[in-house]
């Protein structure tokens, strides 16, 4: 299972059909952003999922947490949302 990276730019209807999808597929999704853009772009992306994925009947929970990414040689901060059926 891929990791699915959002940015400050992503489509946030884009990204939820991604996270349902991978959610229908593998049971588990992973979402990463980096900075308060991307951050949001996420958190919308996942309210859009959930109602996607309700229609299913399938209900989901959100654990995010911090992970450290190399990007070019440095250590950036991101978020992680691991996202599960309830």
């Amino acid at each position: 299972m891929d990791m699915i990276k959002v940015s400050a730019n992503s489509r946030t209807s884009a990204v939820a059909g991604a996270i349902a999808g991978v959610i229908r597929e593998h049971k588990r999704a992973e979402v990463q952003a980096i900075g308060a853009g991307a951050v949001n772009q996420a958190i919308k992306a996942l309210v859009l999922a959930k109602g996607y994925l309700e229609g299913d009947g399938i209900r989901i929970v959100c654990v995010p947490e911090f992970v450290d990414v190399d990007i070019d040689g440095k250590v950036r901060t991101a978020i992680k949302l691991v996202i599960e059926p309830r």
